[in-house]
């Protein structure tokens, strides 16, 4: 197994049927819970685990989805507001290593993830056809479309909860 890609990496190449969103805005939709599930009944200890040899913690693995998803987020609404806004990426390694993903509890942004997807997903189950076919100019990745965007973050969110999830099935815990 890859423990860097436990489900594998994301393709960008793949295209969204309209009739596949509605999966993946359930997938959204459940994201928090299934996040909240992959941790509960954790240590502190186990929290600050490495989920792979130079990896993040467990810890910082929650604090770096609220971070990112926030940022998806509002890309999103500047897409769906703007003609092709600019967004700038953001160095996520630098973020993790911030003095809150290492020592807030995951509470706190598991409590964020519950309210941010809330509105993600009603904004989401909002959306036309037209609407999934907007974009924004990502500073990094160039022109994004909200329907890749959407599979993007769904995809995320599986993905780092197969880290945890994997992390718990080889500690056995």
């Amino acid at each position: 197994m890859d423990l860097s890609f436990p489900i594998g990496e994301f393709d960008w190449t793949q295209t969204i049927a309209p009739e596949r969103r509605r999966q993946l805005i359930n997938e959204i939709a459940a994201a928090p819970a299934n996040f909240r599930g992959a941790v509960r009944g954790l240590t502190d200890r186990q929290l600050d685990t490495r989920y792979r040899p130079d990896g993040w913690t467990v810890r910082q693995v929650i604090h770096h989805v609220a971070d990112s998803h926030m940022n998806s987020y509002i890309r999103f609404r500047l897409a769906l507001t703007e003609e092709q806004p600019a967004v700038k990426g953001y160095d996520e390694k630098e973020w993790a290593k911030l003095h809150d993903s290492h020592t807030l509890p995951v509470e706190v942004s598991l409590q964020l993830l519950d309210g941010l997807h809330g509105r993600w997903t009603d904004m989401l189950r909002a959306m036309t056809g037209a609407d999934f076919e907007r974009s924004f100019r990502h500073s990094e990745r160039g022109l994004i479309r909200l329907d890749m965007n959407l599979a993007l973050y769904a995809w995320h969110s599986r993905h780092h909860a197969a880290h945890i999830t994997g992390l718990r099935e080889r500690m056995g815990w």
